[in-house]
């Protein structure tokens, strides 16, 4: 009954007509193998021709540039090697120049602290034997004023104790009590 219907159907559409998908269709398919020969021919014409040297060149490029850059980069790292070595190099120049200026610094202050030091000595020095010297000034003066002192002392003794001394007897007496 369905396959009647369907008849049916076609039958109505008109009697020449195929029924079905046309590209099923045997008698169209010399024609459409022709088509497909022609397409493909065209796109791989365009794919060679076209898009391949196109790809090829970028690639050719990115390698030819990623070379470049490859080269760059160890050009630059031994120029970076060549720059660490010379600063190293400057470095420990700079290192042994400070070293060498140190010591003379160090000699030359050891040598102004040797010359104050004997300066220092000997003003030191001079002003002790001054010293010395006004010591035994002082000494001397001192010696003397207790001799005057001790002088006055007896007289005054002798005269409130009631006696009369002259000065020659309290200079003598004063004399052997300060000897001993």
């Amino acid at each position: 009954m369905a396959t009647e219907a369907h008849d049916a159907a076609a039958g109505a559409h008109g009697a020449g007509e195929a029924v079905g998908m046309p590209q099923l269709d045997i008698s169209t398919w010399p024609n459409q193998i022709f088509w497909l020969l022609v397409t493909l021919v065209a796109i791989y014409l365009i794919v060679t021709r076209v898009a391949v040297p196109r790809i090829g060149a970028v690639l050719a490029e990115r390698r030819g540039t990623i070379t470049n850059d490859l080269a760059a980069a160890e050009e630059l790292k031994l120029k970076a090697t060549e720059a660490e070595a010379a600063y190293n190099e400057a470095l420990a120049t700079a290192r042994a120049e400070a070293a060498k200026i140190v010591a003379a610094a160090k000699a030359e202050i050891e040598a102004d602290l040797a010359k104050a030091t004997a300066k220092a000595d000997a003003d030191i020095e001079a002003k002790a034997a001054v010293s010395e010297q006004r010591i035994a000034e002082i000494r001397a003066g001192a010696l003397e004023s207790v001799t005057e002192v001790a002088k006055d002392t007896a007289k005054e003794l002798v005269s409130v104790l009631g006696g009369k001394a002259d000065a020659r007897s309290i200079t003598a007496a004063v004399t052997a009590r300060m000897k001993g």
